[in-house]
């Protein structure tokens, strides 16, 4: 007989790990006067890519602003089509129909959740001009793969990198030694946290060249200074670009965040630990697959229930997960099943399998740098109460 008491405060599924250091930071941009584009953002920019070991790093307000560029770097636009993975944000997909191209999915592996490299070969015809993988909740794609094959068909890659700061594969980190290019998400709920914004990280100069024209309304040049000492008012616009480049602001928090990564990590990494500890000894339960060649950040802690053995599905689960009070979330709903989709391509179920399993039995439990040990545990808890009550 479960032993379960219910605690009374609520376990919300994400919280950001904002301290002093960040706001005594923002504080300190907010006198300087110099809230816009400057010498903060230039400052994260730098640090980032030595951080990551890459070449460029080009601050955005958007990991969304960031996937698009990447594309028009490559002069992507009508008439070609751009292959992804279904399980993940519409904003892949979104920025893809952006451009002009269509986004094509290939179903994900479903050990991993990650796309799957023999699916996408499936998926090349003449006209594919690229490949955005996602490292889906901090789990690294089969890069040597997923690179041999676009090397093959000459194709451009561009890495979702939304979950996957701090994530390696086969020891280097993601964002390092690129043949591409990848982009990563500051947005609320990730390992590094500015509010929102994004990176958009490579090591090709023209890629870096155009994403800064892109990205700063087409000017030919780096005008953030332009109202400085010093600064000049000439520009040329060269691009119809975008309103995408990052703020001071934002930077300041980042930059803040960037030195506590580590220490975050090491948050992360514990509670991760604890739950695939305790969740690899339920038979209901599936924890996420870790393949030895990724070194896996847990943005997400994505366990799957095995329905077959309980007499709820994981809707119910979830609902059972919130009357204990444990938030959660669901990462994702196939961007396959979307209206915006189904209309404009005839997407049905059942044309991506392995996802939409993936997506009946998931759920993203709490994980975030300062939950409590006695949180941890309680979510633990709760989950093997509900398996106990509800097993076949």
């Amino acid at each position: 007989m479960s032993q379960f008491v219910k605690r009374e405060k609520f376990i919300p599924y994400n919280l950001p790990n904002i301290t002093d250091q960040e706001i005594n930071e923002v504080v300190d941009t907010l006198k300087s006067g110099w809230v816009a584009k400057g010498p903060r953002t230039n400052e994260f920019e730098k640090e980032f890519a030595e951080y990551l070991g890459a070449k460029h790093a080009i601050a955005m307000n958007s990991c969304t602003a960031a996937l698009h560029v990447a594309l028009l770097t490559k002069d992507i636009g009508p008439g070609d089509e751009v292959i992804t993975t279904p399980m993940t944000f519409a904003s892949t997909a979104n920025t893809i129909i952006h451009t002009g191209a269509t986004p094509v999915f290939a179903d994900v592996d479903f050990k991993t959740a990650c796309i799957d490299p023999d699916e996408i070969e499936k998926k090349i015809t003449p006209k594919t001009k690229a490949i955005v993988p996602v490292h889906y909740s901090g789990q690294v794609c089969d890069l040597d793969r997923i690179y041999e094959i676009a090397d093959k068909h000459g194709l451009f890659v561009s890495e979702d990198a939304a979950h996957a700061l701090w994530s390696r594969y086969k020891g280097r980190l993601i964002g390092s030694k690129l043949q591409g290019a990848a982009s990563y998400s500051f947005y609320a709920t990730k390992n590094l946290c500015t509010g929102d914004g994004g990176m958009l990280v490579t090591d090709d100069d023209e890629i870096d060249r155009k994403a800064r024209i892109f990205a700063g309304q087409g000017m030919s040049k780096n005008a953030w200074n332009r109202y400085a000492k010093g600064g000049t008012w000439k520009y040329d616009i060269c691009e119809p670009g975008f309103k995408y480049n990052m703020f001071d602001i934002q930077a300041a928090l980042g930059l803040k965040q960037l030195a506590r990564l580590e220490e975050m990590q090491a948050a992360r990494l514990k509670i991760a630990a604890k739950y695939q500890e305790a969740f690899g000894k339920i038979d209901a339960m599936d924890p996420p697959y870790v393949p030895d060649y990724t070194t896996h950040c847990w943005h997400l802690y994505v366990v799957r229930i095995v329905p077959e053995l309980l007499t709820i599905d994981r809707d119910q689960f979830i609902v059972e997960l919130n009357e204990r009070n444990v938030g959660t979330s669901v990462h994702f709903i196939p961007v396959t099943y979307m209206s915006a989709f189904t209309n404009r391509y005839g997407y049905k179920e059942g044309d991506f399998p392995n996802a939409e399993k993936h997506f009946d039995r998931l759920i993203s439990l709490p994980l975030y740098p300062t939950m409590t040990d006695e949180e941890v545990q309680y979510v633990i808890d709760a989950v093997k109460d509900i398996v106990e009550t509800y097993h076949k």
